[in-house]
């Protein structure tokens, strides 16, 4: 690929990780970097993402081949209105948010399609900000592209083979498409998860025996229930048709199930199991190239004394092997061992049981 004048409008965990990602892949990507907080821009600046650092989106931004709007989504519409005036005519706008109907709208309001591929990164990390950003959270996660009928094809395609070199997987979609798909698979799990936790603490017993017993399966599908509150009604606001729909659905499939536990039609509940277990299932048979992403994971024993777990990491760093996360695991009924030890590459997972194991520990991988 060409060299290439990137701007970023917000350095928070994906901003940052697309800019380190893009710097990886080619040190001569020249970039320029808007973030509020001035902590984030001085840390870009220092640590070489950066070459030029602003305080505010000026003309510093005027003659950029593209500009990534990772700002929430409310304000990623408000800025496009700013640089509409300032950007050439050949500055394409790109975008991270998980909805692109909102923004595609405003798009065609401003009269700036010719000048805008929308982009949604499908990665995360429960911490935020530019600090934690990383460019390996990018790595085999889909990018759906979603460009409208008036920009050149060959940016697309030039969008295309950015992506695929921060080493993501990019698909070129229909934004309508893509928010649809993301509340099936997204929006509508995060209302359950929510949903789930709510039923729990509403009914749950004086003692709160429930909370007590909450482990294992009930933690990890209610998991993404801890997210931020403020998000996640943007979200639902703005794919709010979407959402309703499938959520409909939803509570449909509910009753039904209901109907046949009452009616004690118990081959229905089987029927329930049995097709969601065998799609379930087909998730893993993609390798890291499906819906979910490959784990490197292992478990591992753990004898309860103090700096037991650093003792480990410190085997491990002494190695170079590179921690993707690391936790106590709190009950045993699902998993072997007590330390869950999660790595980005395969080959640093196999190293770190190599490791352990000359260590003494006992290890149960994860396949």
């Amino acid at each position: 690929m060409r060299n290439l004048k990137l701007g970023f409008i917000g350095l928070g965990l994906i901003g940052g990780s697309i800019a380190k990602a893009a710097k990886k892949m080619n040190p001569d990507n020249y970039i320029v970097a808007y973030n509020r907080s001035e902590a984030s821009r001085i840390e870009a600046l220092e640590d070489g993402v950066a070459d030029v650092v602003c305080d505010k989106v000026d003309e510093h931004f005027a003659n950029l081949d593209y500009i990534f709007l990772c700002t929430p989504v409310e304000h990623n519409i408000s800025y496009l209105e700013t640089l509409k005036d300032i950007i050439s005519k050949d500055t394409i706008i790109t975008d991270v948010g998980s909805v692109k109907g909102n923004i595609h709208r405003a798009v065609t309001k401003l009269g700036m399609e010719a000048n805008f591929i929308g982009g949604h990164p499908m990665a995360g990390s429960e911490k935020t900000g530019y600090r934690h950003s990383n460019e390996k959270i990018l790595e085999n996660a889909y990018y759906p592209i979603t460009p409208t009928d008036f920009v050149n094809k060959d940016r697309i395609a030039e969008m295309y083979e950015f992506v695929k070199g921060i080493k993501a997987i990019p698909i070129i979609l229909d934004y309508k498409k893509h928010d649809y798909a993301v509340a099936g698979i997204s929006h509508v799990p995060h209302l359950i998860a929510s949903t789930l936790v709510n039923l729990v603490k509403d009914n749950d017993s004086d003692d709160e025996l429930m909370k007590l017993l909450a482990a294992g399966g009930f933690k990890d599908i209610t998991r993404i229930a801890s997210s931020s509150p403020e998000m996640w009604e943007q979200i639902c606001s703005t794919n709010r048709n979407n959402i309703v729909k499938l959520l409909t659905r939803y509570i449909a499939a509910l009753e039904d199930i209901k109907c046949s536990l009452l009616t004690e039609e118990f081959t229905d509940v089987n029927a329930l199991f049995t097709k969601s277990r065998e799609y379930r299932n087909s998730f893993s048979n993609s390798k890291g190239h499906g819906p979910i992403r490959e784990l490197y994971r292992i478990y591992c024993d753990l004898a309860d004394e103090s700096g037991a777990i650093s003792k480990i990491a410190g085997l491990l760093a002494e190695r170079n092997i590179n921690i993707k996360n690391i936790g106590i695991v709190n009950n045993r009924e699902f998993e072997n061992g007590v330390l869950r030890i999660e790595f980005y590459e395969q080959d640093e997972r196999d190293a770190a049981v190599n490791c352990l194991l000359s260590n003494n520990y006992t290890i149960y991988v994860n396949d």
